[in-house]
């Protein structure tokens, strides 16, 4: 466990905190130091995980899930939030699931050129995010047409708007409290075999 403030283990947690980290556990059994910073005031570790899978892993959302995951690395990208990144780019390539293609998205993400990998519709997500995350007090109406005019329904605009709104508060969290993914399983999949490919 690494951050800059006491973490909880689950020797040391009390009943209530507990149940908690049951209910955060990954797929792999372990608890991410992500939630596990929130060990000293369960309710807020309660209320993430819950925030996190209504965010990402939904049945109901329909913005393909390779997708999503990289929404969530270009936020943390631009928020330089390398925990973040090193999870979901992670999740990301696996759920691509071509190597070739990961990697000419992955040197876009990075070079901050997200057009030399994405064209409309998908550029328009990723325009959307930038600026909201960046300039979040330039918002205007037309931000959310041009997606509109790209294709995308209401619906998906919203879980796009929500992907970036949870990584912008957790990119800020992990960063502000020096959490690191020491003793972490990184990546959601990483035992498992691809479900979504692009």
């Amino acid at each position: 466990m690494s951050a800059w403030i006491k973490m909880i283990s689950d020797e040391q947690a009390a009943d209530d905190l507990k149940e908690i980290l049951t209910l955060s556990r990954t797929p792999h059994g372990t608890v991410d130091n992500v939630m596990r910073v929130h060990s000293l005031r369960p309710a807020t570790m309660r209320g993430h995980v819950v925030l996190y899978r209504a965010v990402l892993h939904d049945d109901d959302n329909t913005l393909p899930m390779w997708l999503q995951e990289c929404i969530a690395s270009w936020v943390s990208l631009l928020n330089r939030c390398n925990y973040s990144f090193a999870n979901h780019w992670t999740n990301a390539k696996h759920l691509i699931g071509d190597p070739g293609r990961a990697a000419e998205i992955e040197g876009a993400l990075l070079a901050r050129r997200p057009s030399e990998a994405f064209a409309t519709p998908e550029l328009a997500l990723f325009e959307y995010a930038e600026k909201l995350t960046l300039n979040p007090g330039d918002m205007i109406r037309s931000d959310v047409e041009k997606m509109q005019k790209a294709g995308y329904d209401d619906g998906e605009i919203l879980e796009a708007n929500q992907i970036i709104c949870y990584f912008n508060y957790v990119n800020r969290s992990l960063n502000g409290l020096g959490v690191t993914t020491e003793n972490d399983t990184v990546g959601y999949y990483s035992t498992e075999e691809p479900k979504h490919s692009q």
